[in-house]
């Protein structure tokens, strides 16, 4: 089977559902996103499916999941979804506006957190992550760059690869997707995983918050390959926290803390909260342009027309402070889709990739080319430079994939798969991975 690199575009669509478009937020491998108001004049923020992944069962049922998890979730750890249709010839679902940075802006802004942000930080995702699992989902790509950090505190975001658990179907094992840098061990082994996986991704992030990386930089590979077989690097992380991050990162799943236990070890129920209030010392840059906005103001920032509410406001001060950030009807940069990151890009910007690890091999497929792992080292192909990917089975339990390039040459890589099965996930995965990209 070969994919080939020609694609075209579309225009832009007047109304998605009962939304007006106003402009294209950005694209990703998933879909595009889309700049749109209600009828009332609200902005959300709509995704929309690729349409020649519509056709696709396997897709159209990750998409549905990644509705019905945003849905289930719900509450303050989430961006609420506020409309979608699965069914639709291109499924789209719509996200309301959630002011704030994402994290890894923040962190690009101010720099660094201190003990006493890590562990409210700490703390608010661990709560996040037993409100996820007790949906019984997993998010499976927890980033700085899916954390909001809105006034009353962070929100989880992009549900699109969290996977049912009680789904076999979507708890196959085989394929990897996530990010590099912040994959528990057996999520870069393209094994099952449970919520334990999310556990090792939280520990990651607060090493990032930190200012540090756990698994340092470089390639793709090569950060699975650190997380997987090397311990973290835990050397930007305060002494007293640094036990409770090193057991987040553990390899063995089973030894990992769970959410509610993070809870204690973060925020004990005999501490009072502490007001850190986010102080910025650099100005946030926003990454779309503002539309015009409606002819009255915004109501999340204007006075309210009805009465006072009849409750009073809570005796306990929040850790978080205002958003020092200016209001606007833009629908925010976390709701545009970033781009996938190349070879030896941060790992924070990466989307959606396939990743297929062997004993001694591995292929890595994202925006950024095709990544062939050989006993050799790593030898990267851009999309420029690709012509079509090809794949075939080789016996009861072999891969072999071939990149042909546009210069004759046709490398290639044999994969073994662990079982059977996952071999089969091989096979149904990569297409939809090469019609995101090539």
């Amino acid at each position: 089977m070969r994919h080939g690199a020609d694609g075209t575009g579309a225009g832009l669509p007047e109304r998605i559902g009962g939304y007006a478009v106003e402009r294209e937020l950005g694209a990703g491998g998933m879909g595009t996103v889309y700049l749109a108001r209600s009828r009332g004049g609200r902005a959300v923020a709509v995704k929309v499916a690729r349409p020649e992944l519509a056709a696709d069962p396997h897709f159209r049922e990750r998409f549905r999941a990644e509705v019905a998890a945003a849905r289930s979730v719900g509450g303050f750890h989430t961006a609420p979804v506020v409309d979608a249709d699965p069914a639709a010839p291109a499924p789209w679902l719509a996200t309301a506006y959630v002011p704030g940075p994402t994290l890894s802006a923040l962190l690009e802004a101010e720099g660094p957190m201190d003990e006493a942000r890590l562990r409210q930080l700490g703390a608010a995702l661990a709560e996040a992550l037993a409100a996820i699992h007790g949906c019984g989902l997993v998010h499976r790509d927890l980033k700085p760059g899916n954390i909001i950090m809105a006034a009353d505190g962070p929100r989880v975001l992009d549900f699109g690869i969290a996977r049912a658990l009680e789904s076999t179907r979507l708890t196959a094992t085989g394929t990897a997707f996530g990010t590099p840098g912040f994959l528990a061990p057996e999520q870069a082994q393209g094994q099952e995983v449970d919520g334990a996986a999310d556990v090792f991704a939280l520990g990651a992030v607060l090493v990032a918050a930190a200012g540090g990386s756990a698994f340092g930089a470089g390639t793709p590979m090569g950060l699975m390959y650190r997380s997987v077989h090397e311990a973290p690097d835990l050397t930007a992380v305060p002494d007293g926290l640094r036990p409770v991050v090193a057991s987040c990162l553990a390899k063995d799943p089973s030894q990992r803390p769970t959410p509610d236990g993070l809870l204690d070890l973060f925020a004990p129920e005999t501490a009072a909260p502490v007001p850190t209030p986010y102080s910025p010392t650099a100005a946030y840059p926003p990454a779309v342009t503002p539309p015009p906005p409606p002819a009255y103001p915004p109501s999340a920032y204007a006075p309210s027309p009805f009465s006072p509410s009849p409750f009073s406001p809570s005796p306990h001060p929040s850790p978080y402070s205002a958003s020092p950030y200016p209001p606007s009807d833009a629908v925010p940069p976390h709701m545009a889709p970033t781009a996938a990151a190349r070879g030896g890009g941060s790992p924070a910007d990466a989307e959606l990739a396939f990743v297929a690890v062997a004993a001694t091999r591995s292929l890595l497929i994202d925006a950024g080319g095709v990544m062939l792992g050989l006993e050799t080292g790593d030898v990267q192909f851009a999309w420029a430079e690709i012509h079509s990917v090809g794949f075939a089975p080789e016996g009861p339990k072999h891969l072999r994939v071939t990149v042909h390039l546009h210069n004759g040459a046709a490398p290639q890589i044999l994969l073994a798969a662990r079982r059977r099965a996952q071999l089969r996930e091989w096979l149904e995965d990569l297409p939809l991975i090469l019609e995101c990209f090539a």
